[in-house]
């Protein structure tokens, strides 16, 4: 596995800065966050954006391998189709970018919310994935249904939108925040996703709210169990944290925070190690 961090955990800076900073740090891997994809889209053609944006993270040591697309976007919405040609252009950003792993939150809140039909709500969104997973036909960039702690909490729910849509460019990223508030087993939902599982977003909560904590803090995952478990099914990818909770501070502090979050994740490995 691989340690990364989102790059919101520096959102307050620009493309540019925030790459600067964790490389900086000798960060080696990052997911792009949807607030840094927006900005990249904002300033013109997306293949061109991502290509000269990949240049400089590349001359920095920086890689991103994972990026999460438009965050409160909804592919079984009323507006579904015009949902799914933006997102096209999202991963053309990808594409351009290097990421492998797109992940993006399963639909239909708001249609659950008001008593809609479940299995309409989820024909809506296999149509959509069906579709942007068809864009990506020939490429090397996979889909990610993220479980969430509201609907689609299951490992088994994102198998089956997954398998209604084709199975193909389509995989899973296991929010371990959303499932400890769902109250589910890491370790089930892991070795259910097997090789399904190509992303992550690390982050820990005390099963009241979406917290998004470092390991090891007040939350209770138990964290050692859940690096067993990623270990077991042979995970290869970026081992990523998604911890909002933790960057309300000065930039000098959040720097110093990365090189304790290193430490600690090298420590969490070689325990995970130890029968």
């Amino acid at each position: 596995m691989k340690l990364s961090m989102w790059s919101s955990y520096f959102y307050t800076l620009s493309p540019e800065d925030m790459v600067s900073a964790l490389a900086g740090r000798g960060w080696r891997y990052a997911e792009l966050s949807d607030e840094h994809a927006e900005v990249l889209l904002g300033r013109g053609p997306a293949e061109q954006t991502g290509r000269a944006f990949a240049r400089l993270a590349g001359e920095a040591g920086l890689s991103f391998l994972q990026g999460h697309l438009w965050l409160r976007c909804d592919i079984a919405g009323a507006n579904r189709q015009a949902t799914v040609d933006r997102l096209k252009a999202w991963l053309d950003l990808f594409l351009a970018v290097g990421i492998k792993a797109a992940v993006l939150h399963p639909a239909g809140y708001a249609r659950y919310k008001n008593g809609d039909d479940p299995q309409a709500i989820a024909a809506d969104s296999a149509a959509s994935l069906a579709e942007l997973s068809g864009y990506l036909r020939g490429t090397d960039l996979t889909i990610c249904l993220e479980n969430l702690f509201t609907h689609s909490t299951t490992c088994a729910d994102l198998i089956s939108l997954i398998e209604a849509a084709g199975d193909r460019n389509l995989g899973i990223c296991l929010d371990t925040g959303h499932l400890n508030l769902a109250g589910r087993d890491q370790d089930a939902f892991i070795r259910q996703a097997g090789s399904r599982l190509k992303a992550l977003h690390i982050t820990d909560n005390q099963e009241t709210s979406d917290q998004h904590l470092l390991p090891f803090g007040p939350g209770t995952v138990d964290w050692v169990g859940v690096v067993r478990s990623l270990e077991a099914i042979g995970y290869d990818g970026l081992f990523n944290y998604e911890i909002p909770g933790e960057r309300r501070a000065p930039l000098p502090i959040l720097l110093a925070k990365l090189d304790y979050i290193r430490t600690m994740t090298e420590l969490l490995f070689a325990e995970a190690a130890n029968p």
